[in-house]
C-alpha cells in the first residue's frame, strides 16, 4: 500500500482491534450540539458516515442492517399498523418500514436533526420515503417521547441507536424498556440493535434480562453479518408483549411486493439460530 494512502480507522477498545477503509476524500465535517458527524468518500465502501469516530453506515453494506432492523419484527407481528423508530436518523430503517403497504403511520424520533439533513444530502437513496404521507418526524429526546406516549399506542418500536454511550446510553435501560412496554399494544414488539455477539455478549445478555424484567414475555436475538462493524458480526434483539416471536407470517414474506437485498424467509429463520457459545449464555 503506498505510504501516502489515507485511511479512516475505527478502533474497538474491547477487542484491541481496528477496521480501516481507504479514503478518497472527506466530504463533510461538523460538530452538532450532540455529536461529531463526518462523511467520507471511500475507495471500496462508497460513502461512509462516521459519528464520534464510529462507523454508522456505508453505501456497500447498510442494506443488511436496515432490512434486519425492520422486516423480521414486522413479519413477526400479526397485523402491524403503527410503528415508532427511536433514532434511525439516516432514514434507512424508515424506508424499509414504509415498503410495507399495510403500515399506516410511522414516527421517527431522532435527537439530532443534523443526522437526517446530512443523510438527505449524502445518502439520498436512504431518504426516498421521507416524503411519504405516512412518515412523521420529531427531532428530540426519544426517551421522553416514549415516556410521554399514551398506553398501547404502537404495534412496533424500533430502537435504531448508536452504541450505548453518550446520548444513547439511556436507550439500553430498564426504565426505558418499561416505558416501551407500556407504549406497545398487546401483541407488540420492540427491536433494538444489540451490538456484536462475539465482542459484546455480556451486553446482549444484560439487554435480554432488562427486557424480560420490564414485562416482555419472550426475547429473541437475531444474528446477521455487518462487515464494517466491530467483528463483522452484529445482532438485533426483539422483545414480545404477549407475542412469543415464533410465528412468522410466512406467506406474506414470500408474497411481499417489494425487493430486498438480504432479507428473505430463510434468512429470517436462520437469524434465530444460536451458536453453542451463545446458546449456553442465553439459558
Amino acid at each position: 500500500m503506498p505510504s501516502n494512502t489515507v485511511r479512516f480507522t475505527e478502533y474497538c477498545k474491547r477487542s484491541h482491534s481496528a477496521f480501516s477503509m481507504t479514503v478518497k476524500q472527506k466530504l463533510h465535517d461538523e460538530q452538532t450540539p450532540y455529536q461529531h458527524i463526518e462523511i467520507y468518500e471511500t475507495e471500496y465502501f462508497g460513502t461512509l458516515m462516521v459519528i464520534d469516530g464510529f462507523v454508522m453506515l456505508t453505501d456497500r453494506d447498510n442494506f443488511i442492517y436496515h432490512e434486519m432492523m425492520s422486516h423480521p419484527a414486522i413479519y413477526t407481528h400479526l397485523n402491524p399498523k403503527r410503528v415508532l423508530i427511536v433514532g434511525g436518523g439516516d432514514c434507512g430503517t424508515l424506508r424499509e418500514v414504509l415498503n410495507h403497504e399495510d403500515i399506516n403511520e410511522v414516527w421517527q424520533v431522532e435527537i439530532d436533526e443534523r443526522v437526517t439533513r446530512v443523510a438527505e444530502e449524502f445518502f439520498p437513496e436512504l431518504c426516498l420515503s421521507n416524503g411519504d404521507e405516512r412518515a412523521h418526524f420529531h427531532f428530540g429526546d426519544g426517551i421522553k417521547w416514549v415516556g410521554d406516549a399514551d398506553p398501547e399506542t404502537y404495534d412496533i418500536i424500533i430502537i435504531d441507536s448508536t452504541d450505548p454511550i453518550g446520548p444513547a446510553e439511556g436507550l439500553f435501560s430498564r426504565p426505558f424498556y418499561r416505558q416501551c412496554h407500556k407504549a406497545l399494544r398487546n401483541g407488540g414488539i420492540i427491536i433494538q440493535q444489540s451490538e456484536s455477539p462475539l465482542f459484546h455478549l455480556d451486553l446482549i445478555t444484560e439487554m435480554r434480562a432488562a427486557m424480560k424484567d420490564s414485562g416482555f414475555d419472550t426475547i429473541q436475538t437475531l444474528n446477521f453479518p455487518q462487515c464494517t462493524y466491530p467483528s463483522g458480526w452484529w445482532s438485533a434483539t426483539m422483545g414480545g408483549k404477549e407475542n412469543y416471536l415464533t410465528d412468522i407470517r410466512i406467506q406474506d414474506v414470500i408474497d411481499r411486493s417489494f425487493d430486498t437485498e438480504y432479507y428473505n424467509l430463510n434468512i429470517h429463520q436462520a437469524a434465530m439460530a444460536y451458536p453453542e457459545f451463545i446458546r449456553k449464555k442465553m439459558t
